[in-house]
């Protein structure tokens, strides 16, 4: 783990006892391109589907900034492994909002049962094809900065290690991701595997609750710092002033945004599936994103990408698990929410790669080439768009993750065991906590 001593020096000084004006001004700044959508919602205004899309799309980016900060910021009264797990729930709720919303409307609207399965395999990939190696390559970049200075040995360049109670994380989405395969070959989300899905996710909430905490009180910078450095009282009024504003935004944005995505599509000549599988993931997950990332700036490369592992497990148990339920709810059938030819391949390789996901990390190792990596291959798939590619490409993952896995074999049934075993690692990583 890098060492953090002297990025909590630089935020102590940089602290005050209240937000100053350039905070304040930030969040002023999100709420004012937040507005125009509230406009647009409150008077029905829908002049053009691209100034749609530009509006609530600016809207659910803007609030989801708010939420990114008050999530990160609440760590500080809430401490573990738990407060993480939380913070990547809450950073996600735009995606969610997003996605849900097409597959609620695909209970009625057949049309739709693609884009719900396509935001979502969108979201998934971005976020370990995307997000985990510019954590990874941050956290090595700022090693190096430390290194030269004799901080850190030349060793910490090349490799990210993470904490031990990161298998809690990493043996849920290995269950995960080996369950993930079974969606494709039922060709659908059955509606009880839906609610599977959830038990998983209230299974894992549980087992991070059980986390010990080592007591540590990691220093915040940023926007989160100046929240967190207000007095307690209003600190805890800002932060819930911010979820309920954020929230307001995001649920009354979503369903024009998701609209726009479809609609934009035809008005630019650009294919509707590909904005609502790329675009939409883009605009929600960038704040968690630049969370992360931020993490990874202050030398706490280890809570940079737990965050984003937590993510993950969100996304296959929560989300997946949630998106039949919608179906069902918006009129669909109670079988559940069905999957064409085009959504099974989809499924196929967002498993796949998840699978080489925790291959890579399972040793509570990231190194500087699985990054490159994982990028390298998440880029083929913009130039591979045909069906023969996408099933070479998962072939590809599960290839290279056996290999990985076998080469770290001594690690897997320590990490499938995590889940089940009380505590579920060896204490919390320290900068995981506020």
């Amino acid at each position: 783990m890098i060492d953090t001593a002297p990025t909590r020096v630089l935020a102590g000084d940089a602290h005050t006892s209240t937000m100053g004006r350039s905070a304040w001004g930030r969040i002023a700044i999100c709420i004012v391109i937040a507005l125009p959508a509230v406009v647009f919602r409150i008077g029905g205004f829908a002049p053009n589907p691209v100034v749609d899309l530009l509006v609530f799309g600016g809207a659910v980016v803007a609030a989801s900034f708010l939420l990114a900060w008050a999530a990160e910021a609440a760590q500080k009264d809430i401490s573990g492994a738990l407060a993480i797990a939380i913070l990547a729930l809450i950073a996600v709720l735009p995606e969610y909002a997003v996605d849900l919303y097409y597959a609620f409307r695909s209970g009625y609207d057949p049309s739709y049962e693609q884009f719900a399965a396509a935001n979502m395999t969108g979201s998934n990939r971005l976020l370990l094809g995307f997000g985990w190696p510019l954590v990874v390559i941050v956290s090595l970049l700022v090693a190096r900065r430390y290194a030269r200075v004799g901080v850190l040995p030349a060793s910490a360049t090349k490799v990210l290690r993470l904490e031990q109670s990161s298998r809690l994380d990493i043996g849920f989405l290995a269950l995960l991701a080996v369950v993930a395969f079974l969606i494709p070959l039922m060709g659908s989300i059955p509606l009880w595997f839906g609610f599977v899905l959830l038990a998983a996710f209230v299974a894992y909430l549980w087992r991070a609750s059980q986390v010990p905490d080592d007591g540590d009180d990691e220093e915040m910078v940023g926007m989160a710092g100046n929240i967190a450095s207000m007095p307690q009282r209003a600190r805890r009024w800002t932060i819930l002033a911010l979820f309920v504003v954020a929230a307001a935004v995001i649920l009354s944005s979503a369903e024009s945004f998701a609209e726009a995505l479809v609609a934009s599509g035809s008005a630019l000549g650009i294919d509707s599936y590909f904005l609502v599988q790329w675009l939409a993931p883009l605009a929600t997950e960038a704040p968690e994103f630049i969370v992360a990332a931020l993490f990874a700036l202050r030398g706490m490369g280890g809570a940079a990408i737990g965050t984003l592992i937590a993510s993950k497990v969100n996304q296959w148990s929560l989300l997946v698990g949630s998106l039949p339920i919608a179906h069902v709810l918006g009129g669909g059938t109670s079988g559940g929410l069905p999957l064409d030819g085009r959504q099974v391949e989809e499924f196929v390789l967002t498993a796949s790669q998840t699978v080489l996901g925790v291959a890579i990390i399972i040793a509570l190792r990231f190194h500087r080439w699985s990054a490159i990596a994982l990028v390298a291959l998440f880029a083929v798939q913009f130039v591979v768009t045909d069906t023969s590619g996408r099933w070479v490409l998962s072939g590809a993952h599960v290839a290279a993750a056996l290999v990985v896995l076998w080469i770290n074999r001594k690690d897997i049934v320590p990490t499938l065991r995590a889940p089940f075993r009380r505590g579920g690692g060896a204490g919390t990583p320290p900068a995981q906590r506020g």
